[in-house]
């Protein structure tokens, strides 16, 4: 167990309660009921993100409560308060699904304000839908309180027919109804049945992808990242994690001993093995941002390139995260690219052990059918690429796991909005050979940088994954699969060659090369960029214009400060 230099356990929650100048902040606190005892230790706040907006966080209070008592019984004070969350699932497809990714700066936000300003001494946060786990990550980095993570875990697949589903499944059932291959009444019978319960996004869809990147990156306890929301271990595992944020005090351990280059890079690897969510590039960057770490784009292609994709799950194969559960997890893909030397096992955690001396302890199931080998992967290189180019100078990413096509060349469909590319494939307007651009949907120009799973679920629906091809600007759910390029950089809101490309031009999409490329002679280029002007502000009041202010690029994480 590695230790730093220790910190006073009341090391700024002593600012409210020590010296007869205090009596009216201890008065405050003894009305909720706080004893001399309770003053004496620990201020320790539990991060409750629970809501009824979405099935991924409607459980989480029960994880609270557990996490208090943790604190209470490792000699600790907890102070439960509440941030928003944002579904994605719900609002994916309409105009409040700009606010999905604005919901990640104000969870960082409102973390950070409480924190601050109530001189908590360290944090437990509880985190449920997409936009949840970065956001807490980022506030315990930019705050360097001693902090430790809980998931509220992964929804249990559905069942339709005899067969497993998943949200993925009803997004996609909306393409094939819209060609007939599905009826009206098979649509309702899986829609009602394809989210059983309580928890996030079964397959390994930005939450899980995330979970399991905050596992590796040492934040959470070991196991956390695949265990199901309705599962015992889960309150178990909440109350540990209260014990352990009032040990991490104790030890002097802060995010940032945890947050280092290392850590992220061990991140990124499991990311990239797993198959992940494109997502994870927009979170990762944001995290180091905030933890004061240097991370580009070039480190997730670099890492990519030598970091074999061996686990079959969801969108691109065939499982879901309660099945990798079952075989221990994330610690088992770990152990493999441990053994491979493909993570930096050195790398300190919240147990204040080390990430290898962590997985030294899990117990995992060796001969099983998520995980493949190193030595015979599903494919030799990992799951996301960068593609750079005339048409993404900055870059862009892809998601190759479960992607056929090495190479493709097509016309342009120019879109300048989600809304108006949704209805036309929907009229079935799209054809194969097709490079579908919808542009303008930047974290500035949306602004908000929308997921577009409709889109891409309907494209999928209708046969078309594999024989088109869609760039924006905008974002993919974990969900999406096929020829999708997403978070192309420079945007077209600042002027972005996306902004330039008109129906007709040819694109070439090379993931071997890591090009996207517009075919047009370079005088060509220059002449429309001349002609280009910016567009009025979408928004020119509330939270979208302040965000549309201040947001950066995507190729740098899409942070705000």
């Amino acid at each position: 167990m590695q230790t730093m230099k220790p910190l006073n356990l009341k090391h700024r929650s002593r600012e409210v309660t020590e010296g007869p100048e205090r009596a009216p902040a201890r008065a405050m606190l003894r009305a909720m009921g706080l004893t001399d005892r309770d003053l004496e230790r620990p201020f320790i706040g539990v991060a409750n993100m629970a809501s009824d907006v979405t099935p991924c966080n409607m459980h989480l209070g029960r994880l609270a409560q557990r996490a208090k008592q943790g604190v209470r019984d490792a000699a600790g004070t907890p102070f439960e308060f509440g941030t928003i969350t944002v579904s994605d699932g719900i609002s994916m497809g309409t105009e409040g699904m700009k606010v999905s990714l604005v919901s990640r700066e104000v969870i960082a936000d409102s973390i950070e304000v409480v924190a601050f300003g109530e001189r908590l001494d360290g944090l437990v946060t509880i985190a449920g839908c997409d936009k949840n786990l970065p956001g807490a990550i980022m506030a315990a980095a930019r705050l360097n309180l001693p902090t430790v993570f809980v998931y509220g875990g992964t929804i249990l697949a559905g069942s339709y027919r005899g067969q497993p589903v998943n949200i993925q499944d009803v997004f996609e059932a909306v393409g094939a109804y819209s060609t007939g291959a599905m009826g009206l009444e098979e649509l309702r019978e899986l829609e009602a049945c394809a989210c059983p319960g309580e928890g996030s996004c079964a397959g390994l869809f930005t939450a899980n992808t995330m979970s399991s990147a905050i596992e590796a990156l040492g934040m959470s306890l070991p196991g956390d990242a695949s265990v199901p929301a309705v599962d015992g271990r889960k309150l178990q595992i909440a109350y540990s994690a209260g014990q352990a944020a009032v040990r991490l005090l104790g030890l002097g351990i802060r995010p940032r001993d945890i947050i280092t280059r290392k850590a992220l890079e061990n991140a990124i690897t499991v990311v990239v093995a797993m198959g992940g969510s494109t997502n994870a590039v927009l979170h990762l960057l944001a995290i180091a941002h905030e933890a004061g770490v240097s991370l580009s784009l070039d480190d997730f292609d670099r890492i990519g390139r030598k970091t074999p994709y061996i686990a079959d799950m969801r969108p691109g194969g065939r499982h879901v995260m309660a099945d990798l559960d079952r075989y221990g997890g994330v610690a088992l893909v770990m152990k493999r690219l441990l053994k491979g030397g493909l993570l930096h096992g050195d790398a300190l955690t919240v147990t204040g052990k080390t990430l290898e001396e962590n997985l030294r302890e899990a117990g995992t199931v060796d001969s099983q059918p998520v995980v493949y080998s190193l030595e015979a992967p599903i494919k030799p290189t990992g799951g996301l690429a960068v593609l750079k180019g005339n048409l993404a100078p900055e870059g862009s990413i892809l998601k190759v796991a479960g992607t056929q096509h090495e190479r493709f060349r097509g016309p342009a469909r120019v879109f300048d909005r989600e809304e108006d590319a949704f209805q036309v494939i929907q009229r079935r307007g799209i054809r194969p050979g097709d490079v579908v651009v919808i542009r303008y949907e930047g974290p500035k120009g949306g602004p908000g940088m929308r997921e577009m799973l409709a889109v891409t679920a309907a494209l999928v629906g209708q046969g078309l994954g594999e024989q088109v091809v869609l760039i924006t600007d905008g974002r993919f759910s974990g969900a999406t699969h096929g020829l999708m390029v997403g978070h192309v950089a420079p945007e077209a809101a600042v002027g972005g060659a996306i902004a330039l490309v008109h129906d007709g031009d040819m694109i070439t999409l090379d993931i071997p090369g890591r090009r996207l490329e517009l075919e047009i002679p370079q005088g060509e280029l220059e002449r429309r960029r001349r002609a280009w002007q910016p567009r009025p502000a979408p928004y020119t009041s509330g939270v979208l214009m302040k965000y549309a202010r201040l947001v950066g690029s995507a190729s740098q994480g899409a942070v705000t400060g």
